[in-house]
């Protein structure tokens, strides 16, 4: 045993030394005592979480363009119906136009046959006017002979001029009627060049849309991966730890189990709510997680779970029980809340008994592939190793 020694000290050197002591002590007061490695929100939990709200961000980003795209496929099922209508009229007036061509050759034919018999006719009337009078009376068998020859040459002067005359209308007519149809079909197929142009461009946009959707769905998916990978990685580091605890006491890691139908008693809204879209329960936590069905069999058990909102992660609820008060230790108990720090944010368990070996038998939510496919269930374990876990509260 090591003797106190009794050389005397003198007064500035034990005032010195006193000095030294209270500057000691008042850091030890000022500085927070750290327990373990306690992470904050920005961990692994608040990343995870972060990225969850990208995803939705994403997803519901890539929806919105989906909505926008079927809107714009419709825009070009509209323009592509319409510039068929079109092409149609357009079809229909060439019709017109061809049938227009060819009736204004046939008249153009009968024009030229009608110039060939008013050519004989015009040459008889000419050979006729060139006979006189006296000789015209002079060929007839009689008077009336003689006036039949004049009306008749009349009637042929004025079928021929009106012959003529309904030549020029009829011709005159049929031009216009072409001059109108190709104007007709000019107009239509110009509207049909400005009906493809703006079916280009809204396929054009809905290509883009189209594109613009793919990429969130992307980024989405990318999100999702990592957030998968952040989540493998916490799970990892919790079975690492409860395979070490089980390996110190010479036992194995225990297999969960879906165990109670009932969810340990975990109020359905929150049982049955979006793991990826979760509630935020009364006490601060995301629902369906570990910490927020742990939180819900303390307030079960004693009326009361305080509120830890924001600094929730289960690694940090030792140095939040012990500043609120709430004894720690490295025992368990019946009815403790078992915390195990591995990780970026760590895992509570609920103690529902301790065996005669020592051993416990723990419920809980969130452990992969335990309860059911993935993530946010609810399951069981049976005689775990103590040592699994770093601490237990005591609420």
């Amino acid at each position: 045993m090591k003797q106190r020694s009794t050389t005397p000290v003198s007064t500035k050197t034990f005032a010195f030394r006193v000095s030294i002591v209270a500057a000691v002590i008042l850091m030890a007061i000022a500085t927070p005592i750290q327990m373990g490695h306690i992470v904050r929100a920005d961990d692994y939990d608040s990343r995870i979480k972060a990225l969850e709200g990208e995803i939705n961000q994403y997803q519901a980003k890539a929806s919105e363009l989906s909505t926008k795209a079927a809107g714009l496929q419709g825009e070009v099922d509209r323009l592509t119906n319409e510039k068929a209508m079109i092409q149609k009229q357009i079809d229909l007036k060439q019709a017109e136009h061809d049938q227009l061509v060819k009736t204004i050759g046939e008249n153009e034919q009968k024009i030229v046959n009608n110039q060939d018999a008013l050519g004989d006719t015009i040459a008889n009337l000419y050979v006729d006017d060139k006979v006189s009078t006296l000789e015209m009376l002079a060929s007839s068998k009689n008077i009336g002979d003689y006036v039949d020859k004049q009306e008749y040459r009349s009637a042929v002067r004025d079928q021929l001029t009106g012959t003529i005359e309904e030549i020029k209308r009829l011709k005159k007519e049929l031009e216009q009627q072409k001059t109108d149809v190709e104007r007709n079909l000019e107009d239509q197929k110009g509207q049909r060049a400005v009906l493809a142009s703006k079916e280009a461009e809204q396929q054009k946009l809905l290509s883009d849309t189209r594109g613009e959707e793919a990429a969130y769905q992307g980024l989405s998916a990318d999100r999702e991966s990592k957030k998968n990978q952040l989540q493998a990685q916490q799970q990892a580091a919790i079975e690492a730890a409860m395979r070490r605890a089980a390996a110190s006491s010479g036992g194995s890691i225990a297999n969960a189990v879906a165990g109670d139908p009932g969810k340990g008693g975990y109020p359905s809204n929150l049982a049955n709510s979006n793991y990826y879209s979760p509630v935020v329960d009364p006490w601060g936590m995301y629902s369906r997680q570990c910490v927020s069905y742990t939180a819900w069999k303390v307030f079960q058990k004693n009326g009361y779970m305080p509120y830890w909102g924001g600094v929730g992660n289960a690694n940090q609820w030792p140095g939040n029980a012990r500043a609120a008060g709430i004894p720690v230790s490295t025992t368990p108990r019946a009815g403790s809340v078992g915390v195990l720090m591995a990780g970026q944010y760590g895992h509570v368990v609920w103690v529902e008994s301790v065996n005669s070996n020592g051993t416990i038998n723990i419920s809980q939510y969130n452990y992969y592939n335990a309860g059911g496919s993935g993530w946010g269930h609810y399951s069981e374990m049976y005689n775990v190793s103590p040592g699994a876990y770093d601490y237990y509260i005591y609420f």
